[in-house]
Parts: structure tokens; C-alpha cells; sequence
């Protein structure tokens, strides 16, 4: 199998983190093909247009919480899905959810806004707001036993750590405060969760990812890209 991924990528991210955490990596190659993507023609791999993509021998899986359905159901034993009981599983999902929609979707609708001179503040405020919003809710549901829903590593904790790099290190771009500032477990969970060893592999990616964006050398990279292509 092959995922199309990108280092920044939070999505992709998330899905990476289930591949180290269950030990699929032998199975599965990761690749962007950057001309085709910069140019906008990923449509051509994936109707949606989006990272990840799930290559299959069966066809393309979209969406990272689709695939990563996928792969706890193909690998049933090593499954990250982690709950014993209905209510542990819904938890798990919950978390999940609020790191997709709340955290993640609200920040990534954000991004147009990070030019000051251009920057709506009413839409920041709205965006930003639901974000405090998720942040809120997560204090509430987060685990305050080592991982996001208990004891062990799960789906939960996969979404929720590219969520909150997100908010740490894009949030402050928007002239605002990380949403983590304000919260008691939730910090005390960022900080413990960037030491286990599968999510610190992916959020050390999404970092140099970042610092590619920040210097430039992304573009220089996708230039290059597109030149050779054409």
C-alpha cells in the first residue's frame, strides 16, 4: 500500500502516527508527488483533491479518519481502536472528533486570514472562537491517566496530538494565544504525549514540515518540481 502524505499535514499526520503505533511500516510507502500536487492536479490521484490518500491494490481510500478505519479493520489485531466496551470506544471517537472538527477544521479555515494587512478580525474571532470552544470541551473529556481516553495509546491520541501542534504553533500566527494556555489536563497531556515515541516521530515530521513553510524551502522545493515535470 501506498499513503500520499505531506510532513505538515495534520491529517496525514494522524494517520502516520496509527501506522508507527500499530507496526504496519513495512507495509506501507509514503509519497507526495510534489509537481502534481502544487499544481493542483492531485484531483487526478483523489477526486477530493486532499492528503492523505490511501493507495490499495482495491483502489484510493480518502479521508483520514476513513482510513484509519480501514486499517484497524484490515489489522484487527493491532487496532487502535482501544476501548473494551461501547462507551470506551465512543470516547475514543469523541476525542477524535473534537480534534478533527473543533481544533483542526476551524484553524485550517483560518490560514487565509494569517496576512495582517489582509486579516478580517471578525472572522478570526469566529474561527478562533470555536477552536476555544473544542478547547473547552476537551478539557472536559480528555484522560488525565497518561493518553487521551486511558492507559494506552489509541485513535484518540493519533488525532489529538497533530491538533494541538496545530494550535501551539499556528494559533499564535493569528495574533491570538495557544487555546492550550488555558486549560489544566489538556496541557498536561501536550506534554506528555510529545515524549511517546510514535507521536513525537510525527510531530517531529509536521515540525520540519513546518520550518519548510517558514524558510521557504518548501516552495523552492515544489518549484524545482514543477520545472523538471514540464
Amino acid at each position: 500500500m501506498k499513503l500520499y502524505t505531506g510532513d505538515l499535514s495534520p491529517y496525514s499526520a494522524k494517520v502516520r502516527i496509527q501506522i508507527y503505533a500499530m507496526g504496519i511500516s513495512d507495509d506501507i510507502t509514503f509519497d507526495l508527488p510534489i509537481a502534481t500536487f502544487y499544481q493542483g492536479k492531485f484531483k487526478d490521484i483523489s477526486p477530493i483533491g486532499r492528503i492523505p490518500v490511501l493507495e490499495t491494490d482495491e483502489g484510493i481510500i480518502p479521508e483520514s479518519e476513513v482510513i484509519a478505519e480501514y486499517l484497524d479493520e484490515l489489522y484487527p489485531e493491532k487496532s487502535l481502536m482501544q476501548g473494551k466496551t461501547l462507551k470506551e470506544k465512543a470516547d475514543i471517537r469523541v476525542i477524535s472528533r473534537i480534534a478533527d472538527t473543533y481544533l483542526m477544521n476551524n484553524i485550517f479555515m483560518a490560514l487565509s486570514q494569517l496576512d495582517p494587512s489582509k486579516r478580517n478580525e471578525a472572522v478570526i474571532d469566529l474561527l478562533m472562537g470555536q477552536v476555544e470552544r473544542g478547547m473547552a470541551a476537551l478539557e472536559k473529556h480528555i484522560s488525565a491517566d497518561g493518553f487521551a481516553t486511558g492507559t494506552t495509546l489509541s485513535r484518540a491520541d493519533a488525532s489529538l496530538a497533530p491538533a494541538l501542534f496545530m494550535c501551539e504553533n499556528t494559533v499564535p500566527r493569528f495574533g491570538r494565544t495557544s487555546p492550550i494556555e488555558g486549560t489544566t489536563k489538556v496541557k498536561d497531556y501536550w506534554r506528555r504525549i510529545q515524549t511517546n515515541e510514535h507521536c513525537k516521530r510525527a510531530l517531529d515530521e509536521m515540525l520540519r514540515g513546518l520550518q519548510a513553510r517558514m524558510d521557504g524551502s518548501e516552495q523552492k522545493l515544489a518549484k524545482a518540481a514543477i520545472a523538471k515535470a514540464t
